[in-house]
């Protein structure tokens, strides 16, 4: 069940990416409004049975953590990025074949956007859904969508503002970025959540290791 909880968040995470941000007749200038949204209430949706990643990256940020095993990762990476595909042929069928020219990208500054931005979602993920200074929280889900609301338009016209290689990849597949420059995603994603990941752990240990000094 939490793989399809998985492979739905993503599918509309996505299908909202392409239905808003490739056209500027469509949200224009309030898209990331929108993306951030729906990222938002899928989360609130789908934590309590799959966690709510919806991203590749997060998924490994949460397997660094431990918070999901090896075989949950594949498994995750396989629903989401099926559904970025499916999504992205979702988008296709709603608009048509009419999307703009691949997004031409200045490789280290759209690399360096993705792995800051992927970066800062996957250590606001960590902390508001996995510390337990912040367990059972009531905001978890609105701070994960505003993190990427805030990406979006902060480098959006950077790096095409992705932070996910999912969506990565259903923008390659909707022509909006280059085939050839998925390795931008793939590693300033992946790079930006290990990152997280480490300093969330080594942070907690070290707070964990001063509270019993304290105690």
């Amino acid at each position: 069940m939490k793989y399809i909880y998985e492979f739905i968040g993503t599918f509309f995470l996505v299908l909202t990416v392409g239905m808003t941000a490739l056209d500027p007749h469509s949200a224009g200038l309030l898209a990331p409004l929108a993306i951030g949204s729906v990222l938002a209430v899928m989360v609130f949706a789908g934590a309590h049975v799959s966690l709510g990643h919806y991203n590749p990256a997060v998924s490994l940020a949460a397997f660094m953590r431990k918070k999901i095993n090896g075989r949950d990762l594949g498994l995750y990476w396989i629903a989401q990025f099926v559904a970025g595909l499916v999504a992205a042929f979702a988008v296709f069928y709603f608009k048509g074949e009419q999307v703009p020219a691949p997004f031409e990208l200045s490789y280290f500054k759209a690399l360096l956007a993705e792995f800051l931005f992927t970066f800062a979602l996957c250590y606001v993920v960590l902390n508001v859904t996995t510390a337990r200074g912040t367990e059972g929280n009531s905001y978890f889900g609105w701070a994960i969508g505003f993190t990427v609301l805030a990406g979006s338009y902060s480098v959006g016209a950077i790096s095409g503002g992705a932070f996910n290689p999912s969506v990565a990849l259903g923008l390659i597949v909707l022509n909006a970025l280059h085939w050839t420059d998925i390795w931008i995603y793939l590693v300033g994603n992946f790079a930006g959540a290990a990152v997280a990941a480490l300093l969330f752990n080594a942070t907690h240990l070290a707070n964990g290791k001063n509270k019993k000094t304290l105690g």
